[in-house]
C-alpha cells in the first residue's frame, strides 16, 4: 500500500505509463498515407497493420501474467515498456512490409505484457482509491492517443517523415520505463504477481522478485464475468471507429467522418476527468458501470437513427461512455481478487475482452456483407454493450468483495 506521502508519485507514474502505452500504437494512423506510398500497402494490409495490436493484446496478455509472476509487477511494467519502445524504434528502420509488421508485433507484445500489471499497481498503490487511480491511468492513455495525432500539427517537419516520428516516440517511452523502475513506491506487498517467497532483499527487492501462479483459473465464473463485462468496451470503441466511416460514406455524409472520429476520441477525456473528480462518490458502486453502458447504447442508437451533424455529437457520447467503461473496468480485478491474484485475473480479463472485440468485429463485418448496409454492423456492438448491464448486478460492490 502506498503511504499518503507517496500517492502523488504513484498517480504521476500511472499517468505517464498510460501515455507510454498509447504513443507507439497511435503513431500509426497519421503515418498510413506515407507508409502506403512507400511500401505499396493494400487496403487489407493497412487494416491488418491497424488491427494487429488488438489481436496481439488478446494473444499475449497471458504472457504479462507470467512475467509478473516471474519478476514482479514493477519489473514487468519496465520490461513491457522497453519492448514497446524497441518495437517503435525498430519500425523506423523498416525496409519492407515484413519488417514493418514484425516490429509492430514486438511493439504490441510490449503493450500486451504491461497491461495486466497495471490493475495490480492500482490495487497495490491505491487500494482505497481504485477509481481515482484507474481514472488517472486512463487519462494518461487518452493523452497518449492524442499526442501522436497532434504532433504533425505542432511540428510540421514530422508530418511527412514517418521514420523520424516512430523513432521520436521511442525516447519518452524509454524515459518513462526508467522512471517507473527507479521511482516506483515499493514495499513487501508491492509486487502483485504472487506471494513473496522468503526474505526479499537486495536486487530482488528492487526488481520485485516474486513466485506465484500465473495461469488464469479458466473454469472460475469470476474470470469470465470480468472478461465479458470488460468485453463490452472494445466493440463500443473499436467497432464504432471501424464501421462509422463506412456508414457515413454509405449515407452520403463522408464530410462528417473526420469530425466524428475526432469527437469519438476526444469524448473520452471528459469521462476520465469526471471519474477523477468524483472518484470517492462512485467507488464500489454498480450504477456507474450500468450508466456508462446505457449512455453508450444511447449514442449508438443516435448514430443509427440519423447520419447528420448530430452524428458528431453522438460519437462524442459514445467516446465518453467507452472511456468511462474502460476506466471502471480496470478496477474490477483489484476489487474482486486477492492482491496476489490481480495480475493473472487481469490477464484473463484482457484476453477475453480483446478476443471478444475481434469476434464482434468479424460478426459486424459479416452482417454488413450479408445485408449490404453498414447500419447493420452496429447491431452486434449493441448486443456487446448490453452484456455489462446484465452482469454488473451480479457483483457485490462492498469492501469485502475480493473475499467472495
Amino acid at each position: 500500500m502506498t503511504s499518503s506521502r507517496t500517492w502523488p508519485l504513484s498517480l504521476a507514474l500511472l499517468w505517464l505509463v498510460g501515455i507510454a502505452l498509447r504513443l507507439a500504437i497511435l503513431a500509426v494512423p497519421p503515418a498510413i498515407p506515407a507508409l502506403r506510398q512507400e511500401f505499396q500497402l493494400t487496403g487489407t494490409e493497412i487494416g491488418a497493420l491497424s488491427g494487429a495490436p488488438i489481436v496481439i493484446f488478446a494473444a499475449a496478455s497471458l504472457a504479462g501474467s507470467r512475467l509478473v509472476a516471474r519478476i514482479g509487477v514493477i519489473a514487468a511494467v519496465t520490461v513491457g515498456l522497453l519492448l514497446t519502445a524497441l518495437g517503435s524504434a525498430t519500425r523506423s528502420l523498416a525496409f519492407d512490409t515484413f519488417s514493418l509488421f514484425a516490429a509492430t508485433v514486438v511493439m504490441g507484445m510490449g503493450v500486451a505484457v504491461t497491461q495486466p500489471a497495471m490493475p495490480a499497481l492500482v490495487g497495490r498503490w491505491l487500494p482505497k482509491r481504485l477509481v481515482l487511480g484507474s481514472g488517472v491511468y486512463t487519462n494518461g492513455l487518452l493523452v497518449g492517443e492524442i499526442l501522436p495525432v497532434a504532433l504533425p500539427l505542432l511540428a510540421p517537419a514530422f508530418a511527412d517523415n514517418w521514420r523520424a516520428t516512430f523513432a521520436l516516440w521511442a525516447a519518452p517511452i524509454v524515459a518513462i520505463a526508467a522512471m517507473t523502475f527507479v521511482l516506483a513506491p515499493r514495499d513487501r506487498a508491492a509486487t502483485a504477481g504472487g506471494q513473496v517467497s522468503g526474505q526479499v532483499s537486495g536486487s530482488s527487492q528492487i526488481s520485485g522478485q516474486v513466485s506465484g501462479r500465473w495461469w488464469p483459473d479458466w473454469p472460475a465464473w469470476n474470470v469470465w464475468r470480468l472478461g465479458l463485462i470488460f468485453g463490452g468496451v472494445g466493440p463500443l470503441y473499436f467497432g464504432t471507429n471501424a464501421f462509422l466511416p463506412g456508414y457515413l460514406s454509405e449515407a452520403g455524409r463522408a464530410d462528417l467522418i473526420s469530425p466524428a472520429l475526432t469527437a469519438l476520441n476526444l469524448g473520452q477525456l471528459p469521462a476520465s476527468l469526471l471519474l477523477i473528480a468524483f472518484s470517492r462518490r462512485i467507488e464500489r458502486r454498480a450504477w456507474p458501470f450500468i450508466l456508462a453502458s446505457l449512455v453508450g447504447l444511447a449514442g449508438i442508437g443516435a448514430i443509427i437513427a440519423t447520419a447528420s451533424a448530430l452524428t458528431v455529437i453522438s460519437t462524442a457520447v459514445v467516446g465518453f461512455a467507452a472511456g468511462a467503461a474502460f476506466a471502471l473496468g480496470l478496477i474490477l480485478p483489484p476489487l474482486l481478487s486477492k492482491p496476489e491474484e490481480v495480475a493473472r485475473v487481469a490477464a484473463a480479463m484482457f484476453t477475453i475482452s480483446y478476443g471478444t472485440t475481434v469476434v464482434v468485429s468479424l460478426i459486424c463485418g459479416a452482417l454488413w456483407d450479408i445485408t449490404a448496409t453498414a447500419r447493420a454492423a452496429f447491431l452486434p456492438i449493441i448486443v456487446a454493450t448490453i452484456v455489462p448491464i446484465v452482469l454488473i448486478p451480479t457483483i457485490r460492490f462492498d469492501r469485502n468483495a475480493r473475499d467472495r
